[in-house]
């Protein structure tokens, strides 16, 4: 757990997963009381996270995941990125950017997501320049 570059292969892990809507994998990138806060301040546990995929209610075209920062603390990481999103909520468009923080924690061996938060940029690709 010492090398940064677990950190970056779980990133690209989770935003894969995240694209593809791989319920399988996300149960094993999220810790089991994973919380996650959407962009208009809804809360959702692993179970309702994962079950927006596993019904069909989320599809991406396209997910993204860049300009992330990581800092670690010990056996914990903070990531602060842009996910950017062409997806389709419930037949409703979904698409947008958002200023994303992740708590990851190491859990054994591995590396794992215990919370997320996303926040509306505003912005068309999410980055301050646009």
């Amino acid at each position: 757990m010492d090398d940064d570059r677990e950190l970056a292969d779980f990133a690209r892990r989770w935003a894969e997963a995240e694209r593809r809507g791989d319920t399988a994998a996300l149960d094993e990138l999220l810790t089991d009381d994973f919380t996650a806060v959407g962009p208009q301040g809804f809360v959702l546990d692993k179970k309702q996270w994962m079950d927006r995929y596993a019904s069909g209610a989320l599809i991406h075209d396209s997910f993204t995941w860049e300009d992330v920062t990581i800092r670690r603390h010990g056996q914990a990481a903070v990531a602060v990125g842009v996910q950017g999103q062409q997806s389709i909520y419930d037949g409703r468009d979904a698409d947008g950017h958002f200023r994303v923080t992740q708590m990851i924690v190491a859990d054994g061996a591995r590396w794992r997501l215990a919370a997320v938060h996303l926040s509306p940029t505003g912005c068309r690709n999410g980055l301050d320049d646009d």
